[in-house]
């Protein structure tokens, strides 16, 4: 089981990705201002309430909210929210399959560790 491409995600749920990885890379800092729906839907060329929609999302999650009139904030503490997020989704998507197929081919615990630890080493040497 494999998690969508971001392409093949809706296009609110693109919304809510592109956000997420702009605060987790610090371009949107915690307490700093995040684009509004109207930006958003004019940067993607889509309806304002799909942006909204996306927006939404991470209002729900807590990692933005809103200030009367004067727009969307990251709120604080919300690295460390979507960090939790993605770990946990990291786990149920990718570390159980991964262990159910290991025991599936009979991999031993450490071939499966030298198995994790070549990838790390040539997404390492691609950087």
């Amino acid at each position: 089981m494999s998690s969508p491409s971001v392409s093949q995600l809706s296009i609110y749920l693109q919304i809510a990705n592109m956000l997420e990885e702009g605060i987790l890379s610090d371009a949107y800092p915690e307490e700093s201002q995040a684009p509004s729906t109207n930006e958003l839907a004019k940067r993607f060329s889509i309806n304002p309430a799909t942006a909204a929609k996306g927006v939404n999302l991470l209002v729900e999650d807590g990692v933005l909210y809103k200030r009367r009139g004067l727009g969307m904030f990251v709120a604080e503490g919300a690295r460390e929210k979507i960090r939790q997020k993605r770990r946990k989704a990291f786990y149920n998507d990718f570390a159980l399959p991964l262990a159910v197929e290991s025991r599936n081919l009979k991999y031993t615990d450490l071939e499966l560790s030298q198995l994790v630890q070549r990838a790390l080493d040539e997404v390492d040497s691609e950087r």
